[in-house]
């Protein structure tokens, strides 16, 4: 069940990447590239970290996802850019998901509470900084104007805090942080919250 979860994840993250190429003018080898960094960066850099062969190289699904949502996208991108809003959510429901399973597992490689914290939201929010950076945008993470990694920080705070404060491990306390996670997404969009400038900037 975790695996269907997460690929369900990596599909809707290389749907986005897939479409920033198509925004970009890419070819359909930019677009696959976008895609597949955007769902698997994350996640390869949170395992090259922990220094543990990605898991994005053990099973063939993990590849394979990224190629099918490109291939979507390349024919039918218009299709799938009026269905965003529904990808949006989705899209939030695997932020979520990422934040709270990279910071678990972190902390079960015996990093502490907060460098797991840490490596929780690299695996959120690391794959779509690298599609940002390769497509020329300001990533995110450093731009966070939609609290996208706000929501990923405090998901991964949560869920180190369930795991190393309360000893609550397994789904209960992966599904309480993920949920917190994908809440603040959803309101965040919905009720337009976006992080502050610096003092004295005008929106």
């Amino acid at each position: 069940m975790s695996e269907i979860l997460d690929l369900a994840g990596i599909f809707v993250f290389a749907l986005s990447g897939a479409l920033m190429g198509v925004r970009k003018r890419l070819d359909v080898v930019g677009m696959g590239v976008l895609a597949g960094m955007t769902a698997l960066g994350g996640g390869v850099v949170r395992d090259l970290i922990l220094n543990v062969r990605p898991i994005a190289f053990q099973s063939l699904g993990y590849v394979l996802v990224p190629v099918v949502a490109t291939v979507i996208v390349f024919f039918w991108h218009p299709h799938v850019a009026r269905v965003m809003p529904a990808i949006l959510v989705l899209d939030a429901a695997g932020l979520g998901l990422f934040c709270a399973v990279g910071t678990e597992k972190a902390l079960e490689y015996g990093l502490n509470p907060l460098h797991a914290a840490l490596l929780g939201v690299v695996t959120a929010v690391g794959g779509g900084m690298l599609r940002d950076v390769l497509a020329g945008e300001i990533p995110t993470l450093l731009y966070d104007r939609q609290l996208y990694a706000v929501p990923a920080m405090l998901g991964s705070a949560c869920m180190a805090g369930l795991y190393a404060g309360l000893g609550l491990h397994g789904w209960p306390a992966t599904l309480a942080a993920a949920v917190l996670a994908f809440v603040l997404r959803i309101a965040a969009m919905r009720r337009n919250w976006r992080a502050p400038l610096a003092r004295g900037l005008s929106e």
